[in-house]
């Protein structure tokens, strides 16, 4: 959606944008997202949404749609968003995406979760072997505990 496509939306009824923009996500992802149905009692938020998550999504133009669906894969299997998870895999198997395409990227999620919770877990067990606290509130740098950042 260009600009001048935002601006006519934008100048209609809050409802009638709302209902105008969720027939153009069906169009692209061939439903409506859960949270978005939701949304729509709320016609301000769900404009708002809907208008960022398009420049993001739907007109970021060095991605392929597919390679946008991988890293939504990998990004909802990361945070364990199921609804997330099962909508992406849905909109990827659509656009033609292969289960073994959409299990590489859910065992990449699964590796860099597996690598956070890794380097989390042993900073802040050597943080407190050493006496530091986590990290200063400003420049991240661990301290000394008791002393001022």
């Amino acid at each position: 959606m260009d600009l001048a496509d935002i601006e006519k939306i934008l100048k209609k009824e809050p409802d009638e944008a709302a209902e105008e923009l969720l027939k153009e996500v069906e169009k692209a992802y061939g439903e409506v997202p859960y949270i978005l149905n939701f949304m729509k009692d709320s016609p301000e938020l769900l404009v708002a949404r809907v208008i960022y998550e398009n420049a993001i999504v739907r007109e970021f133009k060095r991605l392929d749609a597919k390679t946008i669906e991988l890293i939504s894969i990998g990004v909802a299997s990361a945070l364990r968003c199921e609804h997330c998870l099962k909508l992406h895999i849905r909109v990827a198997g659509r656009l033609g995406v292969t289960k073994e395409e959409i299990f590489d990227a859910i065992l990449i999620a699964g590796s860099l979760s597996n690598a956070a919770v890794l380097a989390e877990g042993t900073r802040a067990m050597d943080a407190e072997k050493l006496g530091l606290k986590d990290e200063c509130g400003v420049c991240g740098f661990p301290v000394e505990k008791g002393k001022k950042d």
